[in-house]
């Protein structure tokens, strides 16, 4: 359990699965690993189960909450902020049923820690398998990179990206028959319902296990003439445009994902993701830290000691900045949302640009030049004083603390 799982692999759906479809995976889930399923069992299996149970609740915490699987399938773990962080694993259980005592309500009808009562979560129970669904292919995720500005970032922008991936069959549409779904039939072996059963006797009775079809792969029907030009498999290799919206706020190493932009999953199944890794140029005037940008501003040494208003570059163009008389090199000025926004689901506001100044002192001079500086070093005014060399040294020393 160290290395944590995607949501969807643990409750065992798809990625298109509905409400419905995740409390039913979960409610099996659940009832699996709870506590009081796991009487006569050994410490280290006990302590299985309840990793596993842990997992589950976390992953059906994230999934049954609209917004959050929204993030989630955009941003993967990142996305979900404290559900990605493990905390399940480190919270008791009891806390658990504390905390989502109106979910375990909902699913078992009654309290949490109350145990089942001899309730049989399978429906028709075990005998029968009829109440199973084919199973249902996936297509592989892709991944890409993408490069951005520094001013996309901040604006979101919108990609194109020409793909060699698996796509559906234009011949037989993904059914994978030649036909199309008149040459599938129902799998005469497990009577469309993907799943066989065996019977074997043992020490304690009959036992009766069930498996995936072996004829038809778990999907319930067989192909009788299969699609000449994909095989039977409903996909084929081909080009496609794909369009990823990229938000604003991104920054380097961020994943976005593009759900069902993926690969075809063979016979009509569900197609893969895509995950788009951001990768950020570096840029020629700022530098980033966080939501903040920072920017050097070179003046003179005549606006710094006059004052003087200069021009100063944003992500959203030219700004006029006043610079104070008697500016000194290394003050650090503050344009208020002009940096950039927090990433949807990572906080809010828009951060600044944050504008240090610096002095540019000429390494040289005309004749008229040194003779003025020369005037100036004689003027008491032009000479630091107690007074100032005491606040300088004082910025000196918060520099280290």
């Amino acid at each position: 359990m160290a290395e944590k799982r995607d949501y969807y692999e643990v409750l065992g759906v798809a990625k298109t699965a509905t409400e419905q479809e995740i409390k039913a995976a979960y409610k099996k889930m659940a009832i699996k690993f709870h506590p009081d399923r796991q009487a006569g069992k050994s410490d280290a299996e006990k302590k299985e189960a309840e990793a596993k149970f842990k997992e589950a609740a976390e992953a059906y915490d994230v999934l049954h909450d609209p917004q959050k699987r929204q993030r989630y399938d955009q941003f993967g773990f990142a996305g979900v902020g404290g559900a990605a962080g493990g905390g399940y694993q480190n919270m008791s259980m009891d806390d658990i049923f504390s905390q989502f005592g109106d979910i375990f309500s909902d699913l078992f009808g009654g309290a949490a820690g109350a145990g089942f009562g001899g309730f049989n979560p399978f429906g028709g129970g075990f005998g029968g398998g009829g109440g199973h669904r084919p199973q249902q292919h996936r297509g592989g995720d892709l991944r890409l990179k993408v490069r951005l500005t520094l001013k996309e970032c901040a604006t979101g922008v919108t990609k194109k990206f020409k793909v060699r991936k698996k796509v559906t069959c234009t011949h037989c549409h993904g059914s994978g028959a030649e036909n199309g779904s008149g040459d599938k039939q129902t799998c005469p072996t497990c009577h469309g319902s993907g799943y066989v059963l065996r019977q074997q006797r043992s020490m304690f009775g009959m036992m009766q296990t069930q498996s995936v079809c072996p004829d038809c792969g778990g999907e319930g029907t067989i192909i009788k003439n299969k699609c000449h030009k994909c095989g039977g498999t409903g996909v084929q290799t081909g080009d496609e445009v794909v369009e990823v919206r990229i938000p604003a706020g991104v920054a380097d190493g961020v994943v976005v994902n593009v759900p069902g932009k993926g690969d075809a999953a063979i016979h009509g199944g569900v197609p893969g993701d895509i995950q788009v890794f951001v990768e950020v140029e570096p840029d020629k005037e700022f530098v980033r830290q966080d939501k903040d940008i920072l920017y050097n501003l070179l003046i003179d040494m005549p606006t710094a000691a006059l004052g003087g208003e200069v021009e100063v570059p944003t992500l959203d163009g030219k700004v006029k900045l006043k610079i104070e008389a008697g500016t000194q090199p290394g003050k650090v000025l503050r344009l208020r949302g002009k940096g950039l926004p927090a990433l949807q689901g990572y906080g809010y506001g828009t951060g600044d640009e944050i504008v240090n100044i610096s002095v540019y002192i000429p390494e040289t001079l005309s004749r008229e030049e040194k003779e003025a500086l020369e005037r100036m070093r004689q003027s008491d005014n032009f000479k630091p004083n107690q007074s100032t060399k005491s606040k300088f040294f004082s910025k000196f020393k918060q520099m280290f603390e």
